[in-house]
């Protein structure tokens, strides 16, 4: 019989905190436990919320009576850190320090690392993070750009596009460290990453506004546009930033970051909804294309993920464009939680050896 590991797993969000029991594989217990603004507002820091959500987590798997002290191991949501290789990650003093200074960033996700190890630490059991979004194993030729100051950076969403993978090469009785996959996550912002042999080698920059236009994010730009929109003074930096992730794309567009929304607007007619949804399509399309030649045409597979790929009609029209390059498999939603216990049981099975934060870091020259 095989043995049976018992994780809990932690993934912070802006206003929620998302927890799970897996006994391997099994989830056992799952909850969002979501947290008022006017709680949220009391801290100054993201930092600060730590006890705060970490009590909760606590009280909640209390109510549930669900015993911690059978806990195998903890596993958090990974943060902001230094760019590094793709794997499931010990959590130490090193990450711990840059997570609370908040180094590289604030960002809710900094939170999951610092949870997971102060509860595990107690329990005198591992802690790990898997794949946070500034994994980084890039060609050093894809961060070549026409400005020597200017180098294109790793951040996607890295924790789904590898799981999702892992699972498609499963299916496919391949291992996936050998073979070679295009996959697009589409949600809130859309990242299309080219996986050669386990490894991410080139990707678009999701977070800053390169690659295709998404719900929220206005994609790549016309440079000499985007330069005189700055120098109008109309508007400050932070705006413009706010123009380019959060309030572009479908937002700019249609008022509505919701593909429901736009599709329900379609459906009643609304042209301009309808053809605004075709041209993301498009862009998506063309991306994969992109990463087509990264890969030298030789893909086993096209993977469609992210809460998008719920939309049948939305996939049927990428899936136009892209299947004659490879295989389309669509695998929609985040599936974060089971992401990140798989990353943990990897580890815990012997299956991968855990990594360790300062010798995996990316140099970036």
């Amino acid at each position: 019989m095989d043995q049976i590991y018992r994780l809990l797993v932690i993934n912070p969000g802006s206003t929620s905190t998302k927890i799970a029991i897996f006994d391997n594989e099994k989830p056992i217990f799952e909850e969002t436990l979501r947290h008022d603004a006017s709680e949220l507002n009391k801290f100054k820091r993201i930092i600060d919320q730590f006890k705060f959500r970490k009590d909760i987590i606590l009280e909640t798997l209390n109510k549930q009576g669900i015993n911690i002290t059978k806990l195998s191991a903890v596993v958090g949501r990974g943060g902001l850190l230094r760019p590094i290789s793709g794997g499931t990650y010990r959590i130490d003093q090193d990450m711990l320090n840059d997570l609370r200074e908040a180094k590289f960033g604030e960002h809710a996700s900094n939170l999951g690392a610092i949870i997971a190890h102060e509860i595990a630490s107690q329990l005198n059991i591992p802690a790990y993070i898997v794949d946070p979004v500034v994994v980084d194993e890039m060609d050093s030729k894809a961060r070549v750009t026409g400005l020597p100051e200017i180098k294109r950076r790793s951040i996607f969403h890295a924790l789904n596009q590898k799981a999702v993978a892992r699972r498609i090469a499963m299916d496919m009785k391949l291992r996936y460290e050998e073979a070679n996959f295009i996959v697009c996550h589409m949600g809130g912002g859309i990242t299309v990453g080219a996986h050669h042999k386990g490894k991410v080698i080139d990707v678009n920059n999701g977070l800053d506004g390169e690659g295709p236009f998404s719900p929220e994010r206005s994609g790549s730009l016309p440079v000499g546009d985007l330069i005189s929109l700055c120098f109008l003074g109309e508007l400050s930096e932070e705006q413009i930033r706010r123009k380019i992730v959060g309030k572009g794309g479908l937002v700019a567009h249609l008022g509505t970051n919701s593909a429901v929304e736009v599709e329900k607007m379609i459906e009643n007619g609304n042209q301009k909804a309808a053809f605004i949804y075709d041209a993301m399509a498009y862009q998506i399309a063309k991306e994969i294309g992109k990463f087509s030649v990264v890969l030298k045409g030789k893909i086993n597979a096209i993977i469609l993920t992210g809460g998008l790929a719920y939309g049948k009609e939305f996939v049927q029209k990428i899936i136009q464009y892209v299947d004659w390059i490879a295989p389309v498999k669509v695998h929609p939603g985040e599936n974060e939680l089971y992401a990140l216990a798989e990353g943990g049981l990897r580890v815990l099975r012997g299956e991968e050896k855990e990594k360790h934060y300062v010798r995996e870091v990316v140099t970036i020259e």
